[in-house]
This record gives structure tokens, C-alpha cells and sequence, in this order.
């Protein structure tokens, strides 16, 4: 293919999106997309302290998955003495990542409480 019937699919296919959407009737506003995809009407702080939950959750997960993984690298290592070190440091590395999540979970907690009769 040529550079010019690669141009002409390009904006062909661009057209058949963009045009369908200046067409329609009703303009869109923040709030109908924000509808739409279920942001709700939350408020700012409790929107943040779901999304900072989901987030540390996940990095928990993480966390106690490399603990598990270094775990299996430790059994399956047959003795190298390379494989073990190995093992153990990613199971150590886990280990702190784990307590830093928790510490910030703790933190995150702490701060919501106490900014919890704070008034905008």
C-alpha cells in the first residue's frame, strides 16, 4: 500500500467516528458522561478514600503473592545456594513492601478519622 491510500483509509475511518458524534443531538456535558459511567454523585473525600483503598488492596495482593512466589522459588531451589538467596530476598522484599502498605492503610485510616468532623 501506498502512502496515499494510507492516508485515505486513515481519514476515512477517522471520519466515520467523528462525524456520527457532531451529529448527534444533545450535547454532552460532565455530568451525563459522568452518569453514564456510574461516578455517582459522591462526595471528593469519599470517592479518594475508595480509590486509595482499592489501590493499597491491590498492593497487598501484590505483596502477598511475591511472598508466595518467593516461597516457591525457596522450595523448588534443590539446594543452589543461589536460588535460596535469591528466594529469600524476595521474600524479605515482600515482607517490607507488605508493612509499608499496612503502615499506609493505618495512616490513610487515621487521617480520614480525624479529618472526619473538618468542615469545608
Amino acid at each position: 500500500m501506498n502512502k496515499l491510500s494510507k492516508l485515505t483509509i486513515g481519514l476515512a475511518l477517522s471520519a466515520a467516528v467523528i462525524f456520527p458524534l457532531m451529529a448527534s443531538a444533545t450535547p454532552y456535558s460532565i455530568e451525563d458522561v459522568g452518569s453514564q459511567v456510574g461516578l455517582g454523585t459522591a462526595d471528593l473525600k469519599g470517592t479518594v478514600l475508595n480509590v486509595i483503598s482499592w489501590v493499597l488492596g491491590i498492593l497487598a495482593l501484590v505483596a502477598v503473592v511475591m511472598i508466595i512466589y518467593g516461597g516457591f522459588t525457596w522450595m523448588t531451589a534443590a539446594g543452589s545456594e543461589e536460588k535460596i538467596e535469591s528466594a529469600k530476598k524476595i521474600i524479605g522484599s515482600a515482607v517490607v513492601g507488605l508493612i509499608v502498605v499496612l503502615l499506609a492503610w493505618a495512616i490513610v485510616i487515621f487521617v480520614a478519622g480525624t479529618a472526619k468532623n473538618v468542615t469545608a
